[in-house]
């Protein structure tokens, strides 16, 4: 029984069996679990000097999975976001452990007790169309990597595909005929089709033909035919950012990530009076709320709805100091 309780075991059995067999969770849910548990054994090999192999579960106290939190956010530099869906996958490692090895279900509550970090949530980053078009035209179209580059950019833009529905797309995944458009796999394995414009079109079938992969290969892949990984679409994006800020100078006032296309695909749509609920669709958001936050970033909307609403007739008021007093006491 001991065997089967100890740490290397119980993390083995909780993404084979747990995740994958019993939850069944997509394989980006894997992807994200298995960063989270890599950074958090790759810190506790540094703090500890013992081998993940040679781990025990009392080793990953809160103490230290809040030292591992702390050093995400100030040596590795990520938002509190990026930290919460770290604590998610680690407190759903310590529920399965809390009912498998009841031994350790004290010092599992212990870290399951530790809160998610709030944060101050900012407006949404997304480019304006001349924006997005300066991106587009930056990558040179007399290269390979050019041309993909400019098709991936053009389809994330104009369709708002997550990086990851993204770099896990086909060539069998694009259909270029009368009702262009392409398919993919969302969160919650929802699966969903995104019309094409004719400049996406003629992109992606200029890159297809220098591509010249079977359908069942990645559309965008590296120069060696592997996938692209998160990192690398974020390193094409930002050279690309870097020169498109020579056409562009307001792009240098922006942080612009793979999200923020999807941003810009969504504000698109909204300042061409698309619906709400349309706008869910599009992006494969669990819930029309979702599409609120893109309500709030669009200042044309709220001027509008200014020029709606009458002028005060209030008549204004001389000013009077207050009471010495008062104020005095107003001010403690």
């Amino acid at each position: 029984m001991k065997g089967l309780t100890t740490f290397s075991a119980l993390l083995e059995a909780f993404f084979l069996e747990r995740l994958m067999q019993q939850r069944q969770v997509s394989s980006h849910t894997i992807a994200s679990y298995r960063d989270a548990f890599r950074l958090l054994l790759q810190f506790t090999q540094k703090r500890l000097g013992k081998a993940p192999s040679n781990l025990t579960v009392p080793d990953l106290t809160p103490t230290l999975v809040g030292e591992f939190l702390d050093h995400l956010e100030k040596d590795r530099h990520n938002t509190a976001r990026s930290r919460n869906v770290r604590l998610a996958a680690i407190h759903s490692f310590f529920r399965y452990v809390a009912r498998q090895a009841p031994e350790y279900s004290g010092m599992a509550h212990r870290v399951l007790d530790m809160p998610r970090k709030r944060y101050v949530r900012r407006p949404i980053t997304f480019l304006t169309q001349a924006e997005v078009n300066a991106l587009v035209a930056a990558p040179d179209l007399d290269t390979w990597c050019g041309r993909r580059d400019r098709a991936l950019m053009l389809l994330a833009a104009q369709t708002g595909l997550r990086a990851a529905e993204l770099l896990s797309l086909r060539c069998e995944d694009v259909a270029l005929g009368a009702a262009a458009h392409v398919g993919c796999e969302g969160k919650g394995r929802k699966k969903r089709c995104t019309p094409l414009r004719k400049d996406t079109v003629a992109a992606l079938r200029s890159w297809l033909r220098v591509r010249q992969g079977k359908a069942t290969d990645l559309l965008f892949p590296t120069v060696r035919g592997t996938a692209l990984s998160h990192d690398a679409l974020l390193n094409l994006l930002n050279k690309h950012v870097a020169a498109a800020c020579r056409r562009c100078a307001s792009l240098r006032k922006k942080n612009v990530t793979p999200h923020s296309l999807r941003h810009s695909a969504a504000m698109d749509l909204l300042g061409h009076g698309v619906d709400r609920s349309v706008i869910a669709l599009w992006l494969g958001h669990e819930s029309v709320e979702t599409t609120s936050m893109y309500l709030h970033a669009d200042m044309a909307i709220k001027e509008r709805a200014l020029q709606k609403t009458g002028v005060s007739s209030v008549r204004m008021r001389r000013y009077r100091p207050d009471d010495r007093v008062m104020a005095f006491l107003r001010s403690l």
